[in-house]
């Protein structure tokens, strides 16, 4: 079966969830991918690591344009005859996905969290549903398939290989949609739909002059920091820090939770992690039972002694 992998380029490079993508594609069959911006031949040659055989770079694209990006991957379908094209689950994915759908009169599945079902010539993926709570299994019964996939639900098969990289100008005016301004995250850490390990707090800190804590345990890890609604809302933490069902929806490997309480909301946004810590001194928190690590006790004395911890940790290690 012929794949396209869409892989979105930030600052010249891949971003870490295209790069799932592929590995997923590559599950499915013959992955190519299409991709824009200024990444180098050699970092874009780098993506046969997760399964790539080819790789298409428009270079006239710089930005994310939702338009753009659409008739960029219709193009892509027409110049491969892909059957099926995938994309990650993340802003870029659910803004293009259901596009490239329409265009291409394809059935679209988002949520994927396995590689689709193919006995009895079938085609059935398995999605998250309400929330992460459930699970359905899609059948998609449309000559080309578009599937958005869920960041970190499989592991990431590499391999020592390299694809070969070819330019690709297709024509893609800008159609109704400039972008005027795009402000990206700064700062050494992976942006919170990146990130592998997450530090989160809310308003059991009790204010943001007690956030030196969170941030302390969090650059010790080389984590992101994280915090719950309520904390951005009343502007203690800025809102791109703001997980949950109406913030970022995230799965890391690890996720620290201190002082949040563990909402249905929060929860919806946070249950795909791998491994969850929570600490909160009311034992009756319905974190807990979202827990597999839970601590009762107050995160003033709990966070210092972890960072503590860690930080004789990696002493004794190197």
């Amino acid at each position: 079966m012929s794949v396209l992998v869409f892989v979105e380029s930030k600052n010249g490079k891949a971003v870490k969830a295209g790069l799932e993508a592929i590995s997923y594609g590559k599950r499915i069959g013959d992955t190519t991918v299409i991709t824009f911006g200024s990444a180098s031949t050699e970092d874009l040659a780098a993506m046969g690591k997760y399964g790539a055989a080819k790789v298409l770079v428009c270079r006239s694209i710089n930005e994310v344009n939702d338009q753009q990006l659409t008739k960029l991957i219709a193009a892509a379908v027409d110049d491969t005859n892909a059957e099926t094209i995938v994309l990650a689950q993340d802003p870029t994915g659910k803004a293009i996905g259901p596009r490239v759908a329409a265009r291409l009169g394809a059935g679209h599945v988002s949520s994927a969290v396995d590689i689709p079902d193919t006995s009895n010539n079938g085609f059935v993926v398995k999605t998250n549903v309400f929330s992460g709570k459930a699970f359905a299994h899609v059948a998609v019964n449309t000559a080309k398939k578009v599937i958005a996939y869920t960041p970190n639900s499989l592991p990431v098969n590499s391999e020592e290989s390299t694809a070969e990289v070819m330019e690709f100008s297709p024509d893609v005016n800008t159609g109704g949609i400039t972008v005027k301004e795009r402000k990206l995250q700064e700062g050494s850490v992976a942006p919170l739909p990146e990130a592998e390990l997450v530090v989160s707090a809310g308003r059991g800190l009790k204010g943001p002059e007690n956030w030196g804590i969170v941030e302390d345990l969090a650059n010790s890890l080389g984590a992101t920091t994280a915090c719950s609604r309520p904390v951005a809302d009343i502007g203690w933490r800025p809102h791109h820090e703001h997980v949950g069902q109406t913030g970022i929806a995230i799965r890391p490997n690890l996720y620290i939770a201190a002082g949040i309480s563990g909402a249905i909301q929060h929860l919806a946004g946070v249950n795909g992690s791998k491994t969850i810590v929570v600490i909160n001194t009311d034992p009756e928190a319905p974190f807990f039972k979202a827990a597999d690590y839970g601590i009762i006790g107050d995160a003033f004395e709990v966070l210092p002694k972890l960072t503590e911890a860690i930080k004789k940790f990696k002493a004794s290690n190197n």
